[in-house]
């Protein structure tokens, strides 16, 4: 799609396998202007909402952004763990248990509130300043600590064995693959994410945001 991004916020959907940083040098590309950077980055193998600032007046404006609560609707994998917490690792299978809707239903409160949370070595994260996923990809140690986040909500949105999908509310610095593969260690089964969309950051909606070819 040939477009100009004028300065200013503009929501952008990113397509999964596309890196935060290529979807910033792209509208920077687009629209000529030096200064570009976003508020909040998306792990390459997520998709959904991505919050581009356009002009030196708006990237200072990024931290307004950052804190915000954010909506994903996520689809795991029961019965097997990655080594990514994705599919794009190496899969290992833990059971062949089907549990049913109601024993999901029964563990999901215990992840509300606020809990203690360790983010993925493959994760976004810098570690001194290098993106944590490149220094595991290269199969350096990473040495995550444990944050405090919160859940303000988490439901099922459809359950058909293996798949089952979620939709959370959470605070700023959630972990959705840590998230997903908690859930498969309190059930016993195992699990990992197939799928994550970031769906709202704040009262921003991804329905309202522009897809880039």
């Amino acid at each position: 799609m040939s477009m100009k991004f004028e300065p200013g916020i503009h929501l952008i959907d990113k397509p999964r396998g596309r890196s935060s940083f290529s979807m910033v040098a792209q509208v920077r590309r687009l629209s000529g202007i030096k200064k570009v950077g976003h508020a909040g980055t998306l792990d390459p193998q997520a998709q959904g909402l991505l919050i581009v600032l356009v002009g030196k007046e708006y990237t200072k404006r990024s931290d307004e952004f950052l804190k915000l609560d954010k909506t994903y609707e996520f689809r795991l994998k029961l019965g097997e763990n990655s080594s990514t917490g994705d599919s794009e690792g190496e899969i290992t299978i833990i059971s062949s248990v089907e549990p049913t809707k109601a024993e999901i239903e029964v563990i999901l409160p215990d992840f509300s509130g606020k809990i203690s949370q360790t983010p993925p070595q493959y994760s976004a994260i810098k570690i001194d300043g290098e993106r944590a996923y490149k220094r595991a990809r290269a199969g350096e140690e990473v040495i995550m600590l444990p944050r405090e986040i919160t859940l303000h909500s988490l439901e099922i949105l459809s359950y058909d064995y293996p798949n089952l999908q979620l939709r959370a509310k959470v605070s700023s610095g959630t972990y959705i693959r840590t998230l997903g593969e908690d859930i498969g260690k309190r059930l016993g089964t195992g699990a990992y994410c197939t799928e994550i969309i970031r769906t709202s950051i704040g009262q921003l909606q991804l329905k309202d945001a522009t897809v880039l070819d």
